[in-house]
């Protein structure tokens, strides 16, 4: 058993409602829980400036949109100025004590060596089990970073208990 999971998820998976879900539950059962959760609104596609970041430490909510104007097409509108907000959020929380980390996802600024790769290996170092939202098409980025040392999860919620009573057993700590 690892201290770090990969939720593998295609395109038909909700993954970033039920990373949130369950990081908010466990929150509610008095685990503390750090890290970012993506917040999608209707359409999930940043025209409408709708996804956000929750920062699970504060629930503050970071936008991650930018407007790139009426003529772009097929662009990335991921806003770099939120996601390194973001970030800063992230490290910020990985210096109190916690439980569990929680990122929303691995995507391609990640697959590229950008995003929040910096603040998952820190997040991986300081030992805290962690886990990660990884797209299916970034899954082999995700391998090559992670060298291994992760265990796969399937996008469902029981996959997700399954693996934290896992980690939370004394056994896991040794």
């Amino acid at each position: 058993m690892s201290m770090l999971a990969a939720v593998i998820y295609g395109p038909d998976d909700d993954c970033d409602q039920m990373l949130a879900d369950f990081a908010h539950g466990l929150a509610a059962q008095g685990v503390a829980v750090a890290g970012l959760v993506q917040i999608n609104g209707r359409d999930a596609s940043c025209a409408d400036m709708d996804m956000e970041l929750e920062d699970l430490d504060t629930g503050r909510l970071i936008n991650i949109c930018q407007d790139l104007g009426a003529g772009s097409v097929d662009s990335c509108r991921l806003d770099p100025t939120g996601l390194a907000e973001a970030a800063g959020a992230l490290k910020a929380a990985l210096e109190k004590p916690i439980d569990l980390v929680v990122i929303n996802k691995f995507g391609r600024m990640e697959s590229e060596g950008q995003g929040l790769v910096a603040e998952i290996g820190e997040a991986v170092a300081s030992g805290r089990p962690l886990i990660i939202g990884v797209p299916r098409r970034f899954a082999g980025a995700w391998d090559d970073y992670a060298a291994g040392l992760d265990d796969k999860l399937a996008c469902r919620p029981d996959a997700l208990a399954a693996w934290w009573a896992a980690a939370r057993s004394p056994a896991a700590v040794e």
